[in-house]
């Protein structure tokens, strides 16, 4: 267990996103906070190492299925975060702004803190919206090419918007920046828990917005962990040295 407890939280989750589930369960951050060594992730997040090594090593549920991303070839894992949680965020988050403008109109008065969940919320969005455009500009279409250079055996002129490792690091300071707010959203409202005064649509706006989180965390845990240290890696293997 204790040498367990030496290897970082992202590696843990790249090799078993199920883990995920059980760091989340227990307030440990596997996204933003992959690199962190798990015994003090554990110790930061005020837990026992032994309790979720425990609960890691529980038999897996009957039926149950997660998505090993880890073995997935990085043009796929693009594809897929591109597909999946590009499109999901333009998809679903102007609905839950809606929805949330609607529920702090209604009920902001006796739930203030719903003044603030729709700032920071709408903040966020107007932050994914140039990061996104970001990552399909100057990162994504560049990382596709250095996957199929590895296939090929082949080199490629450097990256016109600049190293991929610095872009990487850019992009990293953002997914920082968006998991410290969605951790301090959780706090304000009781892990998007419903007051028992709040109507349908209150449940509903904190429904959307956990279920929206779950899928941000899921989408920076894979470039973080997978796609970033991968990219980087062929970079330097598969880039032409400047003369």
């Amino acid at each position: 267990m204790e040498s367990f407890g030496e290897r970082t939280v992202g590696s843990i989750v790249a090799e078993s996103f199920k883990s995920a589930s059980t760091f989340a369960k227990f307030g440990i951050d596997f996204c933003c906070h992959g690199y962190n060594k798990l015994n003090v992730a554990c110790k930061e997040a005020g837990v026992s190492l032994e309790d979720v090594y425990n609960e890691l090593n529980k038999p897996a549920v009957s039926g149950s299925a997660h998505a090993e991303f880890s073995t997935w070839p990085l043009d796929l894992l693009v594809d897929y975060v591109l597909k999946i949680h590009h499109r999901g965020i333009r998809k679903n988050a102007p609905n839950t702004q809606r929805l949330l403008s609607k529920v702090d109109g209604v009920h902001g008065e006796h739930h203030p803190e719903l003044h603030e969940v729709k700032k920071l919320f709408n903040q966020s969005i107007d932050e994914l919206t140039k990061h996104l455009a970001k990552e399909e500009e100057m990162l994504f279409p560049y990382i596709v090419e250095l996957f199929n250079a590895s296939e090929t055996g082949t080199q490629i002129a450097p990256n016109k918007y600049g190293s991929v490792q610095s872009i990487i690091d850019s992009l990293k300071t953002e997914h920082e920046a968006e998991g410290s707010r969605y951790f301090h959203l959780a706090k304000i409202t009781n892990n998007y828990t419903c007051p028992p005064d709040g109507c349908n649509s209150f449940r509903l706006v904190y429904q959307q917005i956990h279920d929206f989180v779950d899928a941000l965390f899921e989408h920076i845990h894979i470039e973080n962990n997978i796609i970033f240290p991968l990219a980087i890696e062929l970079e330097k293997k598969y880039v032409k040295k400047e003369e």
